[in-house]
């Protein structure tokens, strides 16, 4: 028995010599050995290879079917209500009045904007994970063989990596916070904390098998700024962090992440509320102003978006966090999901299940741009602000813009836009003379 263990002991020295040597040590120093690019460069050939082998193996070629972020399972008529709606002046009801807002309600029982994207990104060819093909069936044997290895490794080896990665990841940062916490303000502890929170992104970005592609580094946000992005997963921080220290703004947890918290806002100024605090939006505006004023202090990081939405789509901003003033740094994310999906729907998956899934991934590939700083515009109001910024993020980024609020992902339509919906419609009547000619007539009758 003691020679079992003696073994074990033995192969656990080993891998964890391997870890640090291999991946920890790097990812402190912030170079690479070149060890993700060869990964990635043989996952894109067997992809590649797989997906040859699935066209040829279906004996009956499918129709192909174009699909976007826009385009679903219906073909969309984005035609204006006045255009669509025939002759709104005529004073006689016709049948064919309501065609118009029939289509809309079909439109939206099977398929809105709001629910598909809260739902994966579909993708245009297999990447031999089964969570992303669930009509998955046989095709060949030496496909399903490399389906099977596939397995293997993500299971049996990846894992167990990124696993002890993470742990390494988020001790390091649990604990190197907690020392530089106890030194004075000073030049020197902001050096010491940005060092830490550096080199245990690093180390957590290893720990997914992160590959990001960072353009337009001129513009990366600045002290006393705001940085905003959208939102497609928890890791975006650790993404946005992998590159530059942020000040992040959130709800105080327990737990793991609670623990995490209390650690980092010792040696850094994040901002983290209390259930209690999050509900009075003044005190919220409050603190936040506060620390956009000290030029010192790091950038807030900031999304907007306050759900995560699939890796398709930009909704709605909330207009909080533009009334702040300041200078805001918009950053578009997308990420390329052949390799692994990166969306956590939270609806759906716990934060654990969601990080099984993230760890078992192929890897975690992305692209961050920074672009140019935005400010308020004189006249313009906080939530014509959000909006241009969004507009900027979602043309950067390749997505597709919304209106819709992101909290429709829990929550009913409020009445309120039902109400602008149905005065909108009122005041075309009114502009094309419908309620007056209908009034006339009544009179003389």
């Amino acid at each position: 028995m003691e020679d079992v263990w003696s073994v074990v002991l033995r192969v656990g020295e080993v891998w964890v010599t391997l870890v640090f040597t291999l991946i920890v040590l790097p990812s402190a120093l912030g170079v690479s050995l070149g060890i993700s690019e060869a990964y990635l460069w043989v996952l894109m050939k067997t992809l590649e290879w797989a997906t040859i082998r699935i066209q040829k193996g279906v004996k009956k070629p499918q129709p192909q079917i174009k699909t976007s972020a826009t385009n679903g399972i219906i073909e969309r008529d984005e035609t204006p209500m006045e255009k669509e709606i025939v002759h709104p002046h005529r004073v006689d009801f016709e049948f064919s009045d309501i065609f118009y807002f029939c289509r809309k309600g079909f439109e939206a029982i099977v398929e809105d904007e709001v629910t598909q994207r809260f739902s994966s990104e579909e993708l245009v060819s297999w990447n031999l994970l089964t969570r992303t093909n669930v009509n998955f069936h046989y095709i060949s044997l030496r496909l399903t063989i490399v389906w099977v290895i596939g397995v293997i490794v993500r299971y049996c080896f990846l894992l167990p990596l990124r696993i002890t990665l993470a742990t390494i990841g988020i001790t390091s940062m649990i604990v190197g916070t907690m020392i530089v916490g106890q030194l004075p303000n000073s030049s020197v502890k902001n050096y010491l904390s940005e060092v830490v929170h550096l080199t245990c992104s690093r180390i957590l970005v290893r720990a997914l098998s992160g590959t990001i592609h960072y353009h337009n580094k001129e513009n990366r946000p600045q002290k006393g700024g705001i940085c905003v992005a959208n939102h497609t997963s928890p890791i975006d921080a650790i993404i946005l962090t992998n590159d530059g220290c942020y000040a992040m703004v959130g709800q105080a947890h327990g737990g793991l992440m609670g623990i995490i918290q209390r650690a980092t806002v010792k040696a850094c100024p994040h901002v983290w509320f209390e259930r209690s605090e999050v509900k009075d939006r003044h005190l919220v505006t409050k603190r936040l102003r506060e620390h956009v004023a000290d030029k010192n202090k790091l950038p807030i990081l900031i999304f907007p978006e306050g759900t995560c939405i699939n890796n398709t789509s930009v909704m709605m901003f909330k207009k909080g966090s533009f009334e702040i003033g300041g200078t805001i740094y918009p950053v578009a994310i997308k990420y390329d999901p052949q390799f692994g999906d990166a969306f956590w729907n939270s609806s759906k998956y716990n934060i654990v299940s969601y990080l099984l899934r993230i760890m078992t991934s192929w890897a975690i590939v992305c692209n961050v741009w920074y672009m140019p700083p935005m400010v308020r515009q004189e006249g313009e109001d906080a939530v014509q602000f959000a909006n241009r910024v969004k507009s900027a993020i979602a043309r950067q980024g390749g997505l597709t813009e919304l209106p819709w609020d992101g909290g429709l992902k829990r929550a009913k339509v409020k009445d309120t836009f039902k109400e602008e919906q149905q005065k909108n419609f009122s005041k075309m009547l009114v502009r094309n003379g419908s309620i007056g000619s209908l009034s006339a007539g009544t009179e003389s009758d």
